[in-house]
């Protein structure tokens, strides 16, 4: 990856806006403006953040989406809380499947931090 500079991007194409019965579908629209703007090149002309949860970097704006706040999808919860808990404990089932997976492996402890649910650790 850095030997040619080639960026990866997640994009989340499934549930917004609470757990399942409560949220939707991120609709087909929305992900082709961002599909497109990871393509384009687009999205390294914006700022992001750091989720505190995944650890990942989540841009602050996408260029064509109407609504940027549906980027960080806490956002789109109406019980923040409820958004808090469940990240938290599925960023800690993968710490827990990480360390059952590759702990004792001899992993640079600069990579394993950046598991979800590890950097808390």
């Amino acid at each position: 990856m850095r030997a040619h500079s080639t960026r990866v991007y997640l994009v989340n194409t499934g549930w917004t806006g609470g757990p399942y019965g409560e949220g939707a579908r991120i609709d087909i629209g929305t992900t082709r403006e961002i599909v497109q703007a990871c393509l384009s090149g687009a999205l390294e002309e914006v700022g992001y953040e750091e989720d505190p949860h995944f650890l990942v970097s989540v841009p602050r704006t996408c260029p064509a989406v109407k609504d940027s706040s549906i980027l960080q999808p806490r956002n789109t919860w109406k019980d923040k809380e409820a958004y808090d808990r469940r990240a938290t404990k599925l960023a800690d089932q993968f710490a827990s499947h990480f360390q059952k997976a590759y702990g004792g492996k001899g992993i640079d402890p600069a990579v394993a931090r950046q598991c979800p649910g590890r950097g808390r650790q």
